[in-house]
């Protein structure tokens, strides 16, 4: 999908479409201003943002301890340890066909999963058990297809979304996405199986961003039928051949992407042909351990 960097002066009126169950547990709030996107347009959007009728495929790899930790905007957040020095890195490719309020568009989060000011960075544990508050996901990149939400994110939560061309289709029963960034380097691609042990997931977790000063806490939450492929084996070896399911390409962002040292080989794949999100305004509530000072 090629950028959208129109910016509509209305929102778009698909209230109609969130009838799902799902999204009837939340009650809708607006923000306490509206967001400024020029200095003509404002918006007063609904929160928590509805997400419907989403096609999205996971992939899941292992990466270099360090160097994640080098991506985090605090020594306080710790990324999740995973055997042999590793963490893990995500990459979340969405197809937002039913946004409320908001024109359709592409999105890939990039996200290390993370503890905030642990005790103890215990490994593993954090990604298949509940019940760890400070758990969560650091976004350290985010490329959409559309501008309006591009600065949603940027001015709100302090996501570093820029827009890119996001390019996702399914081919053979391969899902395969491309990012091409604005000065025209191919910097990312992933082929994720549609196939896989289906799986219900009704999830929710937390992402962590830093708006000036300050570390947010915002909620997420999605419910969906997953196919899911798991690698268990990679938790205790390295190396292999690579299946070239991941590509990481040229220019400033595909740079980043080459210092987390990522291993080839996936450790899990997830992909849902439709399922339902939301995602909330910052925690008000939430206390973060620390503050920024640079």
């Amino acid at each position: 999908m090629q950028p959208n960097n129109t910016l509509e002066s209305e929102l778009v009126a698909n209230e109609a479409l969130f009838t799902d169950s799902f999204f009837q547990q939340f009650t809708l709030r607006k923000n306490k201003q509206p967001l400024q996107l020029n200095e003509t347009i404002s918006k007063d959007y609904q929160f928590p943002t509805f997400y419907g009728n989403v096609t999205c495929a996971i992939g899941v790899f292992l990466c270099d301890y360090q160097q994640a930790h080098k991506l985090l905007p605090h020594p306080k957040m710790k990324p999740v340890a995973m055997p042999k020095g590793r963490a893990l890195v995500t990459f979340s490719c969405y197809e937002y066909q039913n946004v409320m309020g908001i024109a359709p568009y592409n999105e890939i989060a990039m996200t290390i999963p993370v503890m905030v000011d642990p005790a103890i960075n215990i490994p593993v544990l954090p990604m298949v058990m509940d019940g760890f508050s400070k758990f969560g996901y650091y976004v350290f990149h985010m490329p959409v297809t559309s501008l309006e939400n591009r600065i949603r994110g940027n001015k709100i939560w302090g996501l570093p979304k820029v827009v890119d061309t996001v390019d996702i289709k399914v081919e053979d029963g391969i899902s395969k996405t491309r990012a091409t960034d604005e000065q025209g380097n191919f910097y990312f691609s992933l082929e994720v199986p549609t196939q896989g042990k289906s799986t219900h997931f009704d999830v929710r977790s937390n992402l962590y961003s830093r708006l000036d000063q300050d570390l947010l806490q915002s909620p997420t939450q999605f419910k969906g039928d997953f196919n899911v492929t798991k690698y268990m084996d990679r938790l205790w070896k390295r190396g292999g051949s690579d299946p070239g399911v991941l590509k990481i390409g040229a220019g400033p962002y595909g740079d980043m992407l080459k210092k987390l040292k990522i291993e080839p080989q996936p450790f899990q794949f997830r992909y849902a042909h439709h399922m339902n999100a939301c995602f909330d305004l910052p925690n008000e509530n939430y206390q973060a351990p620390f503050t920024f000072t640079g």
